[in-house]
This record gives structure tokens, C-alpha cells and sequence, in this order.
């Protein structure tokens, strides 16, 4: 695959970004249509993409140097030659997550309500995202002698002339199941959190999975598992006590 896609004079699209700009308007598309349908804030919507945006680049940007934190005490300079590319996805659920909880207490927004609302336009957009590494190469998956496999012949992440297993396009179907997954279990959720509770359980235990097929060892590990797999544990974990409660409290509610 070609990273960039079209030079107009300077100016390079670059598939990665492009691909991340779409799944930022669709869920910004999507999450807007539901809040007007469940006769939530929809205004707020779109200062909350901002914001998890942001939050959630930063905060990817800030894991992936943490994983990276021998090679920067080596070459501090690694930080800024890294500035455009290298994040983990990881980083960027947990600190858009933060973000959008800041948000909704700044303005006085339920939070478990608009948590519901991001986290199938989450997926959606991480569907995109995926296509995006696919053209840029990185995310790549370990040599194989499958028919089905990938080849890179330009990429400047993924071994070139090397059959790969191709866990870009895995992911990104998956994100977009996952996005459709989320959007049933929106429909028939007890409690608000649920769904967001969902997201965290589904995504991790996929993510878990597709781990091991992965070949980009640079991301970092604690002892035989790789970073993501070992955040991967405790927001499983996390969702599983979110659904739960949320649960809970919906039958405290109804009680009262």
C-alpha cells in the first residue's frame, strides 16, 4: 500500500491521516443523529469529538513514549522525530475517556449517558483508523505462509516483500462490528453505562486476541504480554465492574 495518496504542489494526502479524518466525521455524524433521536444535548456533541480527540491523540501519544521510555533516555531527541507518528491506541481510549468525563462534569452533562452515546461512534471511527494503518503499513502482522496474507512492497513500518498476516484489515472489520454490536446493545441496554461497558469488554478481549498475531514487537511488553494486552486486562476488568454497577444502580433507581 502507498501512503501518499495525492501531491498537490507541497501538499500530501497522506491515506493515514485522510482515513483518520473520516472516522472522526462519521462519529461526529453518527453520534450527533442518535443524541437527536434519544432528545439528548446535541449541541454539546460536537465540542465532546473535539475534545476526546485531542485528549485521546495526547494521551496515545503519551503511552506510546512510556513504552518507548529506554530508547528516550538513550536519545531523548527520539521524542521529536516521533512527534508525527508512533501512538497507541490504548492511550487514546483512556484519555478521550478522561476528557469527555471532565466535559460532562464542566457542563453539568450525565455523563453515563453520553459515555453510551461516543463509545459505538469510538469504534466506528477506530474502523476507519485501521484502513489507515493498512495504507501506512505500521500495525502489521507476523510473517506468514497463509494464502491469505499481505505484501507490502513501500512501506516504511512493515517488512517489505514479506507475506504478512494482514491483522489491519482483521481489526478494521471488527471495528466495524463491533460498531454495529454496540448499536444493538443500545437499543436493548437495562442501564446507561452498559453499553459504553461493552465497548470496554468487547474491544479489549478482540484486542487481546489479535495481539498475538501481531509483528510490530517496538510497541513495548511486560513480560510476555504486550503493552496493550496487559492494559487490555484491567479495562476488560473495568467494563465487566461498569456493567455491573450501572446495573445496580438501575435497580436502586426503579426501587426508589
Amino acid at each position: 500500500m502507498k501512503n501518499e495518496l495525492l501531491k498537490i504542489g507541497p501538499f500530501t494526502v497522506y491515506g493515514y491521516g485522510l482515513m483518520i479524518a473520516l472516522g472522526i466525521a462519521a462519529a461526529y455524524i453518527v453520534a450527533e443523529y442518535r443524541a437527536r433521536k434519544q432528545k439528548l444535548d446535541y449541541e454539546h456533541v460536537f465540542y465532546l469529538v473535539i475534545w476526546c480527540v485531542v485528549g485521546g491523540f495526547a494521551s496515545a501519544k503519551v503511552l506510546f513514549w512510556i513504552t518507548e521510555w529506554k530508547t528516550i533516555v538513550r536519545d531523548p531527541g527520539f521524542m521529536l522525530r516521533t512527534l508525527p507518528d508512533g501512538f497507541v491506541v490504548f492511550g487514546g481510549i483512556i484519555g478521550g475517556i478522561l476528557t469527555g468525563y471532565l466535559y460532562c462534569r464542566a457542563k453539568g452533562l450525565e455523563f453515563l449517558k453520553y459515555f453510551d452515546l461516543m463509545m459505538p461512534s469510538i469504534a466506528l471511527a477506530q474502523g476507519f483508523g485501521r484502513i489507515g494503518c493498512l495504507l501506512a503499513g505500521c500495525c502489521y502482522g507476523n510473517e506468514t505462509g497463509c494464502p491469505v496474507s499481505i505484501t507490502f512492497q513501500e512501506s516504511d513500518f512493515a517488512p517489505n516483500h514479506v507475506p504478512l498476516i494482514p491483522t489491519q484489515p482483521y481489526s478494521s472489520l471488527l471495528n466495524f462490528l463491533h460498531f454495529f454490536v454496540l448499536l444493538y446493545v443500545a437499543k436493548h441496554k437495562k442501564a446507561d453505562g452498559q453499553v459504553a461497558a461493552c465497548y470496554l469488554i468487547f474491544y479489549s478481549v478482540g484486542r487481546f486476541i489479535l495481539e498475538f498475531f501481531r509483528g510490530d514487537l517496538e510497541r513495548g511488553s511486560v513480560g510476555v504480554l504486550s503493552t496493550s494486552q496487559f492494559i487490555g486486562i484491567f479495562t476488560a476488568i473495568a467494563g465487566v465492574l461498569l456493567f455491573i454497577m450501572a446495573g445496580k444502580r438501575h435497580k436502586k433507581e426503579e426501587q426508589a
